[in-house]
């Protein structure tokens, strides 16, 4: 017996979900940001992002290959040579993509600041 996976309801109301769910995670935006001037290897992604593991990157890659985000060429060699490529459409979604980058970079220490200023409210006083 074959089963298939139930399509999220949340999904399927808002399609925006989908797509801003790839987004959201760790490490898609800095895959993205590597392959944006060169094509790439496997060892040279997990090179140049060196706090992922070969298991998260891999399954990155997948998915944004999946998005048609990325690009994947086998060459027929021992071991196979892969190379990994932005698509046209990871190209046009990088366009916004550096904007939040941009902004992050600008107002890091602000964020930081505020993050460490921040004071819980105790849940007694939520009362």
């Amino acid at each position: 017996m074959t089963t298939t996976k139930a399509a999220n309801p949340n999904t399927e109301a808002c399609p925006i979900r989908d797509v801003l769910d790839r987004l959201g995670d760790r490490w898609t935006v800095l895959v993205l940001h590597e392959l944006e001037e060169t094509t790439l290897r496997f060892g040279e992604l997990k090179k140049r992002i060196d706090d992922i593991s070969p298991r998260m990157l891999a399954q990155t890659l997948r998915r944004l290959e999946e998005d048609g985000l990325v690009s994947r060429r086998t060459f027929p060699t021992i071991p196979p040579h892969v190379e990994y490529t932005l698509t046209g459409l990871g190209h046009s979604l990088l366009v916004p993509v550096k904007g939040m980058m941009r902004w992050a970079a600008d107002n890091q220490h602000a964020v930081r600041a505020a993050r460490h200023a921040y004071v819980p409210l105790r849940p007694e006083a939520a009362k």
